[in-house]
């Protein structure tokens, strides 16, 4: 089985990444979405809330499987049998910093590549900082996040 873990923090998901998240369904038999625990890192959702917020705008997608890990993404990918590492990517500054990711990640363990898929155009300016910012003061963020998620993200501000 070819599986492909796509990780990420996903504060909230946008569409951008549920853009990547669609297409690599179409490509791996499965794509673990790995939602990152980071300690060092202030997040408006909780890790539960963001595998739930997830789940539910993936849940037409049988492929797809979310997941919270912490630790070593290299672990967390060999602990679940994937030996590809799904990076989205908007900018060349996007790139610069995934590249230097892909290459720690190969020098930790080279048998897991990195792929990196380009975000769809009318993707290319969504970030969840930029989501966070617009709804915190108050603008319009439809477009930008999955429909279903608008009143959660809104709600908590």
């Amino acid at each position: 089985m070819n599986i492909a873990v796509y990780p990420g923090s996903f504060d909230p998901i946008t569409k951008g990444h549920l853009d990547i998240i669609t297409r690599g369904s179409k490509i791996y038999d499965k794509l673990i979405v790995a939602v990152l625990v980071n300690v060092d890192k202030k997040c408006l959702f909780n890790i539960e809330e963001r595998v739930e917020l997830i789940k539910k705008v993936t849940k037409n997608l049988k492929n797809v499987e979310v997941l919270s890990f912490e630790g070593l993404l290299v672990d967390f990918a060999k602990i679940h049998n994937s030996k590809v590492i799904l990076k989205g990517l908007r900018t060349i500054s996007d790139f610069e910093y995934e590249f230097q990711m892909a290459l720690m990640n190969s020098k930790l363990n080279p048998d897991i590549e990195t792929v990196f898929m380009m975000t769809s155009s009318a993707y290319s300016y969504v970030s969840s900082s930029s989501v966070k910012q617009v709804a915190k003061f108050g603008g319009n963020i439809e477009g930008l996040v999955p429909n279903e998620l608008i009143s959660e993200i809104i709600d908590k501000f």
